[in-house]
């Protein structure tokens, strides 16, 4: 579903974008431009030839899962990532995603610039991030950049608009102790990374006719699903939907949010019966 930034969403990201969090720095790393595309799009491979690509090239594979009918998303991580991350309200940078897209013959990638600026905020750290993505392109290039894109320093305060969720707005769906949490995480059929001594990040189903509101935004950026959940300090962690939603849709419109505005509190709602 190609879908253009209306004049009015436009004039909201502009004015209301927020400037709540420092600017990522860029220490090290490749040279970064203004925008930043949210996706890199490489050739079609299947799923089997995707995840020993990612093998190959120093991933592990956490998980791979149906996006509907038409995709599937590879969750991958590795030592580094999951060092960098791991840090209060960081986790979230541990994992990274690919959407292996059946239905346009392409692999799409979220790019770790793109959001590890967005989850690591004044803590990004642009050396891991380039590093990644070269081991990406290593695997699955050349990588062309996705229509959606967004302002580099604007990655760390982004918001929908005004009165919309930042970054750590979070959701808190569940309380115990963390063993606790990683266990109802389990026992929701959810698939749980560890990123540190005590820090956990969980990617749970949401219920079925909630899971399927990529078919009327895009399911081209599908690999936003199964949801993250963070555990650490005694709480189980979401990112806010309306936050998550329009990060990983940039284009999306106001028409567009207004087309799913049921789906923010369905997703805190599925998550919460989850660590119930």
């Amino acid at each position: 579903m190609k879908k253009t930034l209306s004049l009015m969403a436009l004039a909201f990201a502009v004015v209301f974008s927020g400037c709540s969090a420092t600017a990522p720095k860029v220490d090290g790393g490749a040279p970064i431009e203004k925008m930043v595309a949210t996706y890199k799009i490489g050739e079609y491979v299947d799923v089997e030839t995707a995840k020993a690509k990612l093998i190959a090239n120093g991933f592990e594979v956490v998980s791979t899962s149906k996006q509907g009918e038409n995709g599937t998303t590879i969750l991958y991580t590795n030592a580094a990532m999951k060092a960098d991350a791991n840090k209060p309200m960081r986790g979230f940078a541990a994992v990274g995603r690919i959407l292996v897209d059946d239905e346009r013959k392409q692999v799409h990638i979220a790019n770790p610039i793109y959001f590890g600026a967005a989850f690591m905020q004044d803590q990004y750290n642009h050396k891991l991030a380039s590093t990644t993505l070269a081991s990406l392109e290593k695997a699955f290039g050349p990588l062309k950049n996705s229509e959606d894109q967004w302002e580099f320093t604007g990655l760390g305060s982004y918001r929908f608009m005004i009165s919309m969720p930042y970054y750590q707005d979070m959701d808190i769906v569940g309380e115990g102790s963390t063993a606790d949490l990683v266990a109802r995480a389990k026992a929701a059929k959810g698939t749980v990374v560890q990123v540190g001594d005590d820090r956990y990040l969980a990617f749970v189903d949401l219920d079925k006719r909630t899971n399927a509101f990529p078919k009327k935004i895009g399911t081209q950026n599908g690999e936003l699903l199964p949801w993250a959940v963070l555990i650490e300090g005694g709480q189980a962690r979401a990112l806010n939907a309306k936050y998550y939603i329009a990060v990983s849709y940039p284009l999306l419109d106001m028409g567009g949010f207004m087309g799913i505005m049921t789906i923010p509190d369905a997703v805190t709602k599925s998550l919460q019966k989850s660590f119930k």
